[in-house]
């Protein structure tokens, strides 16, 4: 990942920060096991941060049962606030979704989700995002 980002560390600091499965993540765009994030039954009203950063990606009004196994949002609290890059791992083309400010792996979007008002499925990992509960709702 590039210099390019308004936060930048080294490897050795995002390591000192973050714990292993938060920077197999975070930086190394893994992606954790489906059905064990401990924020995809979050239901609560609040705002999820990257973990890596604290920038604000998503508001809970926009948080919806996928039934995918991934916390999943149908749009980011801003369209600065993640990046989108073509991802073409895996032997697939897909969309990976990083955090604007860091350049921290979140997830992946998908344009699956017609019963949403943008059509749309940020399919995030829990581990790269961290929820407060009771934030109003931005105006």
């Amino acid at each position: 990942m590039t210099n390019r980002y308004e936060v930048t560390k080294s490897n050795e600091q995002w390591r000192a920060e973050l714990d292993p499965s938060e920077y197999r993540v975070l930086r190394e765009a893994g992606t954790e096991r489906p059905w064990t994030g401990e924020l995809l039954g979050e239901h609560r009203v609040g705002v999820y941060s990257c973990r890596a950063c604290g920038n604000e990606l998503f508001r809970s009004e926009t948080k919806f049962d996928s039934h995918c196994g991934w916390p999943s949002f149908y749009s980011p609290l801003a369209g600065d606030r993640v990046e989108l890059i073509e991802d073409r791992t895996l032997g697939m083309v897909r969309t990976e979704v990083r955090c604007a400010r860091c350049g921290s792996h979140l997830g992946h979007v998908f344009d699956d989700a017609p019963q949403t008002p943008t059509g749309d499925r940020f399919c995030m990992n829990s581990v790269s995002l961290k929820f407060e509960a009771g934030q109003a709702q931005a105006s």
